[in-house]
């Protein structure tokens, strides 16, 4: 390029460098479009029937369960995926246990703060959606947590006598699944959710039905090995993140505490922890969200 050219560009140079900044902007604030969620009001209320599809082709289950962390330090933000879920051990989970195996209050407190989340992520096709009309008829990712994956269970192992057991993911025996979204004591609720009669989806028409199956999105990503850091790299991040204040107990007599080794013991340490009256999901969702802005 000739300096004359060069100088003819400089004007159109500044042009050129905002867009470039818009084009990052959208990269770092990247949404996913795959995936759906009810929208609320401003009540926090909000309502939607979706139904649950089967497993796609090559894959077992009609779900993926991972476990994932999400806390702010000193040092900023840690939302990293679980290595628990593939039974491997986590730097946090077991500083999380040293914390709640002191018998202090506060550091149980950090600990809950710290703990893991459980997810589920399933295949949707939204049927009814009121607030956005245009997702209806649609395949969706839809993440959800242990409240509504209750749900699924029990429509699938009823506790009564009187009640037939179904399968929520089946195209014809199946359900449609009435989401009821309300806030309750300042926390996001599911309880009024419920599953619909069992109905075959588009009357049953094969083709219909084969061209919903064959758009769904494979669900093995969501525990692939390829998208959690190893022992080390994770233990480095909560080392930046927090700083001095890995542990932060408020003794230093710790000796006898249990680190969580495997994903049973996490799971363990969890029952001991507690969850929120709600879905972790919700607050990790919010998290992310915070921590890309």
């Amino acid at each position: 390029m000739s300096f004359a050219d060069f100088k003819k560009r400089s004007k159109s140079s500044i042009d050129e460098l905002t867009k470039k900044i818009e084009e990052t902007n959208k990269k770092e604030s990247y949404k996913d479009d795959r995936f759906w969620k009810p929208e609320l009001d401003k009540s926090s209320n909000g309502y939607a029937v979706i139904r649950f599809l089967p497993a796609v082709d090559g894959e077992d289950l009609p779900w993926a369960k991972y476990y994932s962390h999400g806390f702010q330090g000193k040092g900023g933000w840690f939302i990293e995926n679980c290595p628990t879920t593939l039974g491997q051990k986590c730097p946090v989970c077991e500083s999380n246990s040293e914390l709640w195996n002191s018998g202090i209050e506060k550091d149980k407190d950090i600990a809950r703060n710290r703990k893991r989340r459980l997810h589920y992520t399933a295949n949707i096709m939204v049927v009814s959606d009121p607030a956005n009309p245009q997702n209806e008829g649609k395949v969706f990712l839809y993440k959800f947590g242990k409240k509504i994956f209750d749900k699924i269970n029990e429509s699938m192992n009823p506790e009564f006598a009187d009640e037939d057991a179904i399968n929520p993911f089946d195209f014809w025996e199946g359900a449609n699944f009435k989401l009821k979204v309300r806030k309750v004591a300042g926390y996001i609720n599911y309880d009024k959710s419920e599953f619909d009669s069992p109905s075959s989806l588009f009357d049953g028409d094969d083709e219909k039905l084969e061209e919903l199956w064959k758009s769904q999105y494979a669900l093995s990503e969501f525990t692939d090995s390829s998208n959690f850091k190893s022992y080390d790299e994770l233990k480095v991040k909560r080392d930046g993140v927090l700083g001095a204040d890995i542990r932060q107990t408020t003794q230093e007599n710790t000796s006898t505490a249990e680190t969580v080794n495997d994903s049973s013991g996490a799971e363990d340490a969890e029952k001991s922890f507690g969850n929120s009256p709600e879905e972790d999901t919700d607050a990790l969702s919010y998290f992310e969200k915070l921590a890309n802005e």
